[in-house]
């Protein structure tokens, strides 16, 4: 449905006035320009003079830069082994700062397989010599549960006074 009356911008931002839409096609054609829709719920609807490709451009931009925040507030998950070696642990802490240093949730897991559910005791040891071993002031979310499979903690880096 094309509005008798509409609301025009130029390229600048500086309002122009309102015109009819016939009128405001005109202008644009005259420029070179495309009419392009900025609100349609106001009263007469506001349309602006531009590239409707670069506004294309511009709105995906901002969608695609959305959806990477969103997907960057998702948990991260770091996995212990019960019988892991020191060397492995090390790496797992440089992976577990690099994601809290990234204002990252981090889930901490130690699933235990067959015997080592025997060994719930050592287990909860060693996970719990692991989150001491974090050398950055975290914030514990969720403290060390125990599930039917092994050990969960989930943390936040605190948030440091600037």
């Amino acid at each position: 449905m094309i509005p008798q009356q509409i609301r025009l911008i130029d390229e600048t931002g500086k309002q122009l006035g309102v015109f009819s839409f016939a009128e405001a096609r005109n202008i644009a054609q005259d420029k070179g320009l495309d009419l392009v829709v900025v609100t349609r719920k106001a009263t007469p609807p506001v349309y602006k003079l531009g590239d409707y490709s670069k506004e294309k451009y511009k709105e995906a931009k901002k969608r695609k830069k959305l959806r990477l925040k969103e997907k960057h507030s998702l948990p991260k998950l770091i996995r212990i082994g019960f019988s892991e070696g020191e060397h492995d642990l090390n790496t797992k802490y440089k992976r577990l700062i690099k994601f809290l240093k990234e204002e990252r949730t981090v889930s901490i897991e130690m699933k235990l397989r067959g015997r080592e559910k025997a060994h719930f005791d050592l287990a909860r040891q060693k996970i719990t010599t692991f989150i001491k071993g974090i050398n950055i002031p975290v914030k514990i979310i969720q403290p060390l549960k125990k599930t039917p499979r092994g050990f969960i903690v989930t943390m936040k880096q605190e948030n440091q006074p600037n």
